[in-house]
């Protein structure tokens, strides 16, 4: 059995040229039904987009988040940034995740899975989780945008600890989250198209 590959360190990713992502010109925030409909339809002549949620944090014990409070999928051209209280919004999102027609990518995807389900009832089809094409690789930990990022493209991807930790129930969100939201479906994609290059059938 071969010896398990190890993903690069930090202080050796932090050496590396950052990673051209997408662009607030590149970002479009769904406020409308028809901005929703837009969405879908460039998603789906896509047919296999980059998809990733995000939650407001819990810092208490027995706290609730109540997510996901953002959802965002993108094609190589554009993202698209869905709010879970803008309800013009909703059945779009839902339609996209439910149908199999096309794919949605994703890094690590179990927690945002169960989070749909508990709070929309949605079961989304045609997910692909990029922590098992790296499985199938040789890693035996979870690779993340910024391990995969650097193997793959010897690039350092930008994450900053305190977008993370934002606020993501805003009603509105800042140019800071909705670059970090964005660019986290946008490496997923990106990633994946990488992998099937180098690695044909491993999806």
């Amino acid at each position: 059995m071969p010896e398990p590959k190890i993903l690069p360190a930090k202080s050796q990713i932090a050496e590396l040229e950052p990673f051209e992502g997408l662009g607030m010109e590149r970002i479009s925030v769904v406020w409308s039904r028809s901005d929703a409909e837009e969405a879908y339809e460039d998603l789906m002549r896509a047919g296999e987009v980059g998809f990733d949620t995000e939650s407001k944090p819990t810092f208490r014990k027995g706290e609730v988040s109540g997510g996901p409070h953002v959802l965002q999928f993108s094609t190589r051209e554009r993202a698209y940034v869905f709010q879970s209280h803008v309800a013009e919004g909703v059945p779009v999102m839902r339609e996209l995740l439910e149908k199999d027609g096309v794919r949605k990518i994703g890094f690590d995807l179990r927690g945002d899975l169960g989070h749909l389900w508990n709070r929309f009832q949605i079961k989304p089809q045609g997910v692909v989780d990029l922590n098992r094409s790296f499985r199938k690789l040789g890693y035996r930990t979870t690779v993340g945008a910024r391990s995969a990022i650097a193997i793959l493209f010897q690039r350092r991807f930008l994450k900053s600890k305190s977008m993370t930790t934002s606020n993501w129930a805003n009603p509105r969100l800042s140019e800071a989250q909705l670059l970090y939201a964005a660019n986290d479906a946008y490496a997923a994609l990106v990633v994946y198209h990488a992998l099937n290059e180098q690695t044909p059938g491993l999806h």
